[in-house]
């Protein structure tokens, strides 16, 4: 008897379990499970999550897939409380959503969740959510710790090139854009690379700390209130070191009115960030404010991003005409398109030139949709760079890096 006992194969052990209120609503999921883990996997309702996580066998567990669609809305605070309780253990989270709305997705991934991916789920989407977890990159343990003070000491010595980014109509992707730019300047080279600094001047609605998972801090307040008594290392203290790659200064913790700084405070901060950086790229409000002609004054190119719509082009005359009235260097503005029209959409590309000539404008830069990736970077707190690499927005920002920094190294060649 105790022989054939011993020729029983023995059950896989369980390493991941799904985790919803009925996984036959994610079949796609059941698929993608059986393809990864075998039978090395379970699955548990939201009743039954918390029970088993707080017992000893749940600790060998590698991670929980959670399943959520919008009727699981009404049901975060038990959610939050299994994504809570897996952290404490130990145990990784993916989070997989469809049709949630983007206040209760956030909630959920600041609680922890390690990796989002989307419902209906694309080809092979689980399978890289699983190897990016298991590979535990170093962007992610570095945004786990405090940022650290910046990694150089600032002697006043750079000439850097101002790129404000200024969005002409609300969603037109001017924070994305802002951010994603910064960054591919700064990664542009593995070694000795520009030295980039990121400014957030939206001080009410300014998500550049969002898009990048750093924390507000109330320094930026203290330096913005006097900017009389700033100088470079003062700066430099209110600035957050990101992965060691750029520097970041977040929009301050409170919403602030946004004259509370003058013309004569933006002037002085973009003067020393000037003064320490290769390149500064500042994200601004839409709103149009007193100090808006300083940032212009000083940038080398201050982009404009709109979208192929009426709003867009209504708001685009009129930053046009406003400028020219106050006699303003309107001849700064590039404008950048963005969620451009494919380039087989031919009535799309028709009414990109007719929106040119009615504007009296060059549209120099057409950007393609980056779709639900883009949404799901910014969420995650980390650039397109590091989530979905091949995306064709992505691409695009990069290229418009790699400009940017080959014109500045032949400008600075031909100086010397």
């Amino acid at each position: 008897m105790s022989s054939v006992a011993a020729l029983q194969p023995e059950p896989a052990p369980i390493v991941a379990c799904t985790i919803s209120r009925d996984v036959s609503n994610f079949d796609l999921l059941i698929e993608d499970m059986e393809v990864e883990l075998g039978e090395s996997w379970g699955d548990l309702s939201f009743d039954d999550a918390m029970l088993f996580l707080n017992q000893p066998d749940a600790d060998a567990l590698e991670f929980v897939a959670i399943a959520v669609d919008s009727d699981d809305e009404n049901d975060l605070a038990r959610i939050s409380g299994i994504i809570s309780t897996a952290k404490e253990k130990g145990v990784k989270v993916i989070l997989i959503a469809e049709e949630v709305s983007p206040i209760a997705l956030h909630q959920l991934l600041r609680l922890g969740a390690d990796d989002f991916v989307p419902y209906p789920l694309p080809e092979n989407a689980l399978h890289d959510a699983i190897e990016r977890m298991r590979r535990a990159p170093v962007i992610d343990q570095v945004l786990a710790e405090e940022p650290v003070a910046p990694a150089f000491k600032p002697k006043g010595d750079r000439d850097g090139v101002i790129l404000p980014v200024h969005g002409l109509a609300g969603g037109t992707g001017a924070t994305t854009f802002a951010v994603n730019l910064a960054w591919e300047l700064a990664t542009i080279q593995k070694a000795n690379g520009p030295r980039v600094c990121l400014l957030d001047f939206d001080f009410q609605y300014g998500s550049v700390s969002t898009y990048l998972d750093l924390p507000r801090r109330e320094a930026v307040y203290e330096m913005l209130s006097d900017t009389a008594a700033m100088d470079n290392v003062s700066f430099l203290q209110a600035l957050l070191n990101y992965t060691d790659k750029m520097h970041v200064m977040t929009a301050p913790s409170e919403m602030l009115p946004l004259d509370i700084v003058t013309s004569e405070d933006i002037n002085r901060v973009l003067d020393v960030a000037r003064a320490n950086f290769d390149f500064v790229v500042v994200d601004m409000p839409s709103t149009v404010v007193q100090w808006t002609e300083a940032v212009l004054s000083k940038a080398h190119v201050y982009f404009a991003t709109m979208e192929l719509d009426m709003r867009s082009a209504q708001n685009a005359l009129r930053m046009i005409r406003a400028l020219k009235a106050e006699e303003l260097p309107f001849e700064k503005l590039r404008y950048v398109l963005n969620r451009a029209p494919k380039f087989t959409d031919l009535s799309g590309k028709s009414r990109v030139r007719r929106l040119a000539e009615s504007l009296d404008i060059t549209i120099e830069l057409q950007l393609p949709d980056g779709s639900k990736q883009v949404t799901q970077s910014n969420d995650h707190g980390l650039p397109l760079a590091e989530t979905a690499a091949k995306n064709p927005l992505r691409r695009e920002i990069a290229k418009l890096a790699k400009s940017i920094y080959d014109l500045n190294v032949a400008a600075e060649a031909a100086a010397v």
